[in-house]
């Protein structure tokens, strides 16, 4: 699908980690892309106003969020490493602006917060924590659990289940099993997480046999999307219907991510569409946002939504089995917005996986973590 010099010029920014929706939309917009994505910062007015309307800010509010959470960014690591064993995990607390860091032992407490971070003294490591996790992996969940995560703020591994199938027996039957590895927390969700993939609905960013998906982030060679959109060796076509790569790496379930390599004639940028509801957004780099950071989410269905991180490492229990390492976000998607990009400021954070609910009434996403896919098939992100 090779074009001439001047109009790849004008489409290079609209080659973005959504796909091509836009580019097709209207010759004007491809006209004027390349200069309004350079010119885009990364607080733009239009990001502010989806936080508004989405997280209830003020674009004041969101403006001080925005540096609160990046600044907690930073601290995580090298609190983590000044807690040592005694680490329980971190978030992000919304209320004060300022990064928490549960430990176990109070003589790390001084240290942690000579970093800048609160702290709370807890009884469970997040190691041991995490080996609790690990044993609920390996049971058999049926179709009532909607998954686990370990949830810091909690101490404790939360257990969701669906409402409706609470009392089954199967489901208080796992629970049981679940609280003999370790500490266990029941929650309820109203619906059973689903993958937002698609049929084929003409004008959409690329395809697969007849399933409709999302771009998640331009790499060097390609970019990164779900796994459950195609397996290993399946051929991708753009939203013009031509050729456009081939999957050259798939996982699901047990993982959700996937990497397409694309044909000589497309090409990458770092970018992620804001759907005319904010700029463009360019892509610096991948740096984990912390539980409790806002979010927002790109894709081809719903397009722009945010939202705010509420756990990390949850296995997501999918009709077609579980999946591992998830991130679990309070932003709504649809079918169709599977394999889309999740950002936290200009920070790279996922690919959509699936979820509950729609952007209608609302409900809750998984997205799989960038750097997860990135180390997996030695990929290097295509970054401002």
């Amino acid at each position: 699908m090779k074009r001439p010099a001047a109009l790849r010029t004008a489409l290079a920014a609209l080659l973005l980690t959504t796909g091509w929706g836009a580019a097709h939309a209207s010759g004007a917009q491809a006209a004027v892309a390349p200069e309004r994505v350079a010119a885009t910062p990364s607080a733009s007015a239009g990001l502010l106003d989806a936080m508004r309307r989405d997280l209830g800010l003020t674009a004041a509010e969101a403006e001080e969020r925005l540096r609160a959470e990046k600044a907690a960014t930073a601290v995580e690591r090298p609190a983590r490493e000044a807690a040592g064993s005694a680490f329980a995990g971190s978030w992000f607390d919304p209320a004060t602006g300022r990064p928490v860091v549960a430990v176990t032992d109070r003589d790390e407490e001084s240290e942690v917060r000579a970093l800048g971070a609160d702290t709370r003294l807890v009884r469970h490591s997040a190691a041991a924590l995490d080996r609790a996790k690990a044993r609920i992996d390996a049971l058999g969940a049926p179709s009532g659990v909607a998954g686990w995560h370990v949830d810091p703020r909690a101490n404790s591994v939360v257990v969701t289940v669906v409402r409706a199938e609470r009392d089954e027996p199967a489901v208080r039957a796992f629970v049981d099993r679940a609280r003999a590895g370790g500490p266990v927390t029941v929650a309820e969700t109203a619906e059973a997480p689903r993958t937002y993939a698609a049929g084929t609905v003409g004008g959409d960013p690329y395809y697969t046999g007849n399933v409709r998906c999302s771009i998640g982030f331009s790499v060097h060679g390609g970019f990164v999307t779900a796994g459950h959109c195609g397996r290993a060796g399946a051929a991708v076509r753009g939203w013009d219907g031509s050729a456009m790569g081939t999957f050259h790496g798939s996982s699901f379930p047990g993982d959700d991510y996937a990497y397409v390599g694309i044909h000589s004639g497309w090409w990458t940028v770092p970018v992620v569409l804001g759907w005319g509801t904010v700029p463009d957004q360019l892509v610096r780099g991948s740096a984990e946002a912390p539980v409790g950071a806002s979010i927002c989410r790109s894709g081809s269905t719903t397009r722009w939504h945010c939202g705010r991180v509420l756990a990390k490492n949850e296995t997501v229990n999918y009709s077609q089995g579980a999946v591992h390492q998830m991130t679990k976000t309070s932003v709504c998607a649809e079918g169709g917005d599977s394999g889309g990009s999740f950002l936290s400021g200009d920070q790279a954070q996922g690919v959509t996986s699936g979820g509950w609910g729609n952007c209608s009434s609302g409900g809750e996403t998984w997205f799989q973590p960038v750097n997860e896919i990135l180390n997996r098939y030695g990929l290097r992100l295509h970054t401002a």
